[in-house]
């Protein structure tokens, strides 16, 4: 494939800005803290619980917002609880130089999402969450709010991502057709591609024991964000079956995981990101983590198969979803190269290869 001069940046080249000290942090990097198209970034030593959530605004660094809006400071070096309903701002540990031609998006990670932990990176004179504009330099902030579980998290707990990019990346919808017809981007026989993007549907017919999803518990114990295989499932989630009925009603303010039906696949040279809610297929949310990383779901990185986990949340009313009903859709973007490692090769991916799976924190 001939070099690009636009794309996402791949894991040498976030190496790099480091190296040429465009990504500074407080400490050295955690060795597997960038992924194949992202860094994953740490929270610093103290959260400031505020009263509401704010934009900083073009005239002014967050900063100055805490001074005014801080109720109280949480230190985070030996890990503290954050509860729910609340909303916590932590300075994060990286901090950016861009490039005038570079510019970055955050987004959750995907084990922030499945936890419902409602997360937004946020920079000085921001007028956007979650974007970074080209040649932004300074310090980043990250918004916590916990929605369904109270959580621990300490000083380098990674929530959140960021994505780097030179230039326009998106394909188009005539280039994403061309790629699904030669890569097969969802397992679909007539993929639906409108609005830029290429569409998802949910899975409710459930596995062989009729298993459609999870809904989260509440006022349940917290959970440690960076214990692995922690908790018991069952202490947090309830079970959803299809009992024959391929619809499930979403309850309003209830957090569920649920499935695409479709298997995705993210082919080596390109990366991949849920759009966020659309108002014009239901009144409910899908997907706060929304990165799918080069590799995620192709064969020879072990992804055969890989399907997209879903973090769904009625808006305002009850709403009916039905088995095979569009839920979201899949935007691909250009590489400027390869990684060097592809999602599940040898990463430890804890998604590659996926179904209907809740958070690396749980265990059956």
């Amino acid at each position: 494939m001939m070099a690009r001069n636009t794309g996402i940046l791949a894991d040498r080249a976030i190496a790099a800005l480091f190296e040429a000290g465009r990504l500074t942090s407080e400490k050295e990097l955690d060795v597997d803290q960038i992924q194949p198209a992202s860094l994953d970034l740490r929270l610093g030593a103290h959260a400031f619980r505020v009263r509401a959530s704010f934009m900083p605004g073009p005239s002014h660094l967050v900063a100055d917002k805490l001074d005014r809006l801080k109720l109280h400071v949480v230190d985070l070096s030996e890990g503290a609880v954050l509860e729910t309903g609340c909303v916590y701002i932590v300075p994060l540990m990286e901090r950016l130089d861009l490039p005038a031609e570079m510019s970055a998006s955050a987004n959750p990670k995907s084990s922030t999402g499945r936890l419902d932990i409602f997360t937004r990176v946020i920079t000085d004179r921001a007028q956007e969450f979650d974007k970074i504009p080209a040649g932004y330099s300074g310090p980043l902030y990250l918004e916590i709010s916990p929605r369904t579980f109270p959580i621990v998290v300490r000083r380098g707990s990674r929530l959140s991502q960021i994505r780097f990019r030179v230039g326009q990346a998106l394909l188009s919808e005539p280039e994403l057709m061309a790629l699904h017809a030669s890569e097969t981007l969802v397992a679909s026989k007539q993929p639906n591609v409108t609005g830029g993007g290429i569409a998802l549907s949910i899975d409710l017919a459930g596995d062989k024991e009729g298993l459609i999803g999870y809904r989260g518990k509440h006022h349940t114990a917290v959970v440690d964000v960076d214990k692995k295989a922690q908790h018991d499932i069952f202490d947090f989630w309830e079970p959803l079956y299809s009992r024959g009925r391929t619809e499930l009603i979403l309850d309003p303010d209830e957090f569920y995981i649920l499935v695409s039906r479709e298997a995705v696949h993210v082919p080596p040279h390109y990366a991949a990101e849920m759009t966020p809610f659309d108002p014009l297929v239901g009144e409910f949310r899908v997907h706060y983590a929304g990165f799918f990383d080069p590799g995620f779901g192709h064969a020879p990185a072990g992804g055969r198969g890989s399907r997209a986990v879903l973090e769904v949340r009625s808006h305002e009313v009850p709403f009916i979803l039905e088995d095979g009903q569009i839920v979201g859709r899949l935007v691909y973007e250009h590489m400027l190269e390869q990684p060097s490692s592809l999602y599940g090769s040898g990463l430890g991916s804890n998604y590659q290869a996926q179904g209907l799976k809740l958070s690396k924190h749980f265990r059956l």
